[in-house]
Order: C-alpha cells, then structure tokens, then sequence
C-alpha cells in the first residue's frame, strides 16, 4: 500500500507542478458556467425560480374549458403572465414582435371531445430560442387536458351505470344533482393536480445548473488524462522498469488509480470553492452530499481511465477520446442542454453515462433532497469504478 501511495503523490505532483494544464482545468469551466449561467438565466430562470414566461391566448369561441385553463390555471403560476389576442394572425405578430415567448391557440369547440377522452389538438406556437418555456406550457396544458379528459370519461361511466340503475328501480334520482356532485367530487380529489412546484424544497436557477454541468465535463477529462499517464510511461518503458522492482505490478496500478483519484477530487473541490465565492453558486445545504458525489464520480472517472489504458495502445487514441468521445458524453450526459429537454429515447441512452448520474445527483442536492434519494446514484457510480478499475487492472496484468 506504500508503494501504490507513493507512486500516486508521485502523479498528483506531475500534474498539479503543470500550472498551465491545471489552470486550464480549472479556468476553462469557470469561464464556460460564467458565459452560460447568465446568457441562459432568462431561458432557465434565476438562482430559485422558473423562467419568466409570457404566454399569448387565442380562443376561437366560448369554450368553457379553455377559458377555464386561460383564468383558473395559468394565473396560479407566478412565472406566467397572460397576454390574449383577438385571431390567431395577431398571437402570430406578438410572438414576432418579442411581445410574447409562446402561444396557444385553441381551436373551436376545443372540450366537445371530452366526453369521449379525445380533445381536439391546441396549436403551440414557439420561438427557437424559447423551447424551454415552451415546454413548460405544454407540460401545463397537457396535464390539465388529461385532468379534463378523467373528469369527463368519469362522469359519463358512472352516470350511465346510474342511469342504468334508475331504469331498474322505482326511485327517483336527480341526475343532473348526481353529475354535479361527481365533477365537484373529482374536482376536490384533482384539485391540487396541476401547481408550480420543484423536486426538491428549491428551484435550481441556470447559474447553478451550469456550474455542476461544468465540473461533471472537466473532471471526466480526467479520464482521458490518467490513462494518457499510463500510456507515456508504457512507450518510454519507464512502466517496464518499475515492473522489475519489488514493486507488483498491483501496486502500480492502484497507486496509477489512486494519483489520477486525487488530482480529480482536488480540481472538484477547487471548482467547487471558485464558484461558491465567486459567482456565489448554491451547491445546497449538505456539503457532506457534494463531498461524497463528488468523490463517487472521481472514482467511476478513475476507474474508467484505468480501462482506457488497459485497452487503447497509443496515446493518439486517447486524444480522440479526449476531444471527440468525452464531448459526446457531456452531451449525453446535460451538460450542453439541460437532460429534462431530451426526447424519452434519448433520455434512456443518458442514463448510461457516468457524468448523467452525478449532475443529477447534484441538481438534486441544490433543489434539496435526503440521503435515501442519493443512494441509486452514489451505488452506481462506485460499483462502476469498482468494475472498470478491475477490468483495467485485470487486462494490463495480462499485457
């Protein structure tokens, strides 16, 4: 274990006396989050809230369904202000005139579907440069159709069973008492359905999002760099020399590991710090939370650059993968764009990628959450570096 120790601090001083390559690590996501957080701090919303939104009406008649959404619900969400127009031709020219971010336009006779669950499409019109709150309305008007739709199909099935009932028998019923009853029923159980809420206790402002994208893509590149350590000490034999020491080839490994492990805690820490005191970042209330997260992805980084070493022969090829294969993980990953805008296939294929894990992990610890919500992501990412530092260690054994 001395040994792998010593061969570790030997690494971490090579790299950390690299000022140039460890201010570029450092400036270079702090530079990028600063440009990001705030282009993107109207698009995603400040520190703690939703983008302000300003949403264009247009209904074509009177339908009660739809005023109801235009009255009743968008007025509950702060973010939203409501701007109506009188034809769909004027919703146009306000979204083009900047007046207004979306628009909603709802066709004739929108609700006359409901009764049998099918609603007639509303028309979404959006700017490029706006999809986020663009999905926010859509998300909004979706869940209140589908509210609509249950309250009609419901109503319909049980007032047909009543009816059905009252043919049968001799009481007299008051059907359109019992209708009334049963929407003001489903209405007290459905209520509540549709309000402005966050996962967690607080909303999580672009600033906040971009700093924890940022670290997740900078430290990946740990990666690459680890096992590009490797691979220069494999061509100039200096590896094949320490093979002849007493030395195991074990020791090496681990303390290759271990090196790699240090330099990437000791850059998230130092991102970390930049941005707390200098763009005043709120990583959440559980420092410990970031601190294990944090260490859980180092690892899992750590591990894989073992594996690259184990299994790529030349150090161009870990250039390729440092400039071409990691810039695709962070996109898969959210730190270009946000993951909750990605189509669900996309979001699936995320999943399989290290740095999603832990940017979600740490928006979950900025909006507020427990331990017990962690545990997924904290088990995969250390069960991860755990089998690629195995697998790694296993192949170079046998090199």
């Amino acid at each position: 274990m001395k040994k792998s120790l010593l061969i570790a601090w030997k690494d971490f001083t090579i790299r950390i006396k690299d000022r140039k390559g460890f201010i570029t690590m450092l400036l270079t996501p702090l530079l990028l989050t600063a440009i990001l957080g705030f282009a993107l701090n109207s698009v995603m919303g400040g520190e703690g809230g939703f983008p302000e939104t300003k949403v264009g009406i247009y209904i074509s008649d009177d339908d009660k369904l739809a005023e109801n959404f235009v009255v009743d619900v968008l007025p509950t969400f702060s973010f939203v202000t409501i701007k109506e127009s009188k034809s769909e031709e004027e919703l146009k020219d306000l979204l083009t005139e900047g007046k207004v971010d979306v628009g909603v336009s709802f066709p004739e006779e929108w609700s006359s579907g409901s009764n049998q669950g099918a609603l007639k499409n509303v028309t979404i019109l959006e700017k490029p440069d706006q999809r986020t709150k663009t999905t926010l309305i859509e998300s909004m008007l979706k869940s209140y159709s589908e509210q609509v739709q249950i309250h009609a199909v419901t109503t319909r099935t049980v007032m047909q069973d009543i009816s059905a009932s009252v043919a049968a028998s001799t009481d007299e019923i008051n059907i359109q008492q019992v209708a009334s009853e049963i929407q003001l029923e489903l209405q007290s159980i459905t209520g509540g359905e549709l309000k402005q809420v966050s996962i967690g206790e607080k909303n999580v402002g672009s600033m906040q999002y971009y700093a924890a994208a940022m670290a997740v893509m900078f430290v990946m590149f740990n990666m690459t760099l680890g096992a590009k350590s490797l691979l220069q000490e494999r061509t100039t034999e200096t590896l094949k020399r320490l093979s002849m020491t007493p030395t195991g080839k074990e020791s090496i490994l681990f303390g290759k590991f271990l090196g790699t492990l240090w330099f990437a805690c000791i850059q998230f820490m130092v991102f970390f710090g930049a941005t707390s005191t200098f763009f005043k970042v709120d990583w959440g209330s559980n420092l410990y939370q970031v601190i294990t997260v944090g260490f859980c992805y180092s690892f899992a980084v750590s591990g894989l650059s073992m594996t690259i070493a184990a299994f790529v022969k030349e150090e161009k090829t870990t250039d390729v993968i440092s400039s071409i294969g990691i810039q695709i993980l962070a996109i898969l990953g959210g730190s270009m764009l946000p993951i909750y805008l990605f189509p669900e296939g996309l979001k699936t294929i995320a999943s399989l990628t290290p740095n999603k894990w832990a940017l979600t992990s740490f928006l979950d610890i900025m909006s507020g959450t427990t331990w017990s919500e962690l545990f997924p992501a904290i088990s995969i990412l250390l069960s991860l570096g755990c089998i690629t530092l195995a697998l790694g260690t296993w192949k170079l054994k046998t090199n």
